[in-house]
């Protein structure tokens, strides 16, 4: 189960976590506790706080550099996708048979070996994806002159490029693709189109021509 049931736990949060984070949760307290410092040792330490010149500490425009030119580790096991030669839709079973029990936090099984579940049976996507290789320009143009990118919906993964560079041509958010994801839904070619369809996920493959350069 460790390898599938992630992907899946993986793909469900995919649907439901926001960027912008989700609720905080009282985890208890673990290690160590230790009173409150003294008043004096606070204002002591307020005191340097505000003395310490912040602007030393952190070089804003490096952080900023490296913040834009910032690629997930895992995305190097999916920027060599190819890409696609020809027209191809598929789909993808998202159907799972467990293959060691589950249980609660109280150890009591919830879901037992052998128990079969399709995700899909329980959540509906309303969006559509789109991965492509931003470091090919004719994908990116291809995108641009596509109807998907006048649908707010979908949403953009990328398996090589800047996703800041991205972003400012394209005029929306666009995101890092995951091994993951492209295992989860089969991406073999770029670019591809991913979208609900009943229980089913179907993943259409775009041929984009490419412009000789004169």
């Amino acid at each position: 189960m460790k390898g599938y049931v992630s992907i899946i736990v993986l793909f469900l949060t995919w649907l439901f976590v926001s960027s912008t984070g989700s609720p905080a949760k009282d985890l208890g307290v673990f290690g160590a506790v230790y009173g409150i410092a003294e008043k004096d040792a606070l204002t002591e330490i307020e005191e340097k706080a505000a003395r310490a010149d912040l602007k030393r500490m952190v070089n804003k425009d490096e952080l900023t550099k490296k913040l834009k030119h910032y690629t997930p580790e895992d995305l190097k096991a999916v920027k060599d996708l190819p890409a696609a030669k020809k027209e191809r839709t598929f789909l993808v079973d998202m159907t799972y048979t467990l293959e060691e029990d589950i249980a609660d936090d109280r150890g009591n099984v919830v879901y037992r070996k052998g128990y079969t579940f399709n995700p899909l049976d329980y959540v509906v996507y309303p969006r559509s994806l789109v991965i492509l290789n931003g470091a090919k320009r004719e994908q990116v143009v291809w995108f641009m002159a596509s109807p998907f990118n006048r649908d707010l919906s979908v949403k953009v993964l990328i398996t090589d490029g800047s996703y800041a560079e991205i972003s400012k041509v394209l005029k929306r958010p666009v995101f890092y693709a995951s091994q993951a994801v492209i295992g989860v839904f089969q991406i073999r070619a770029l670019p591809s189109v991913v979208w609900q369809k009943g229980r089913l996920m179907e993943v259409r493959e775009i041929a984009v021509k490419v412009k000789n350069s004169p």
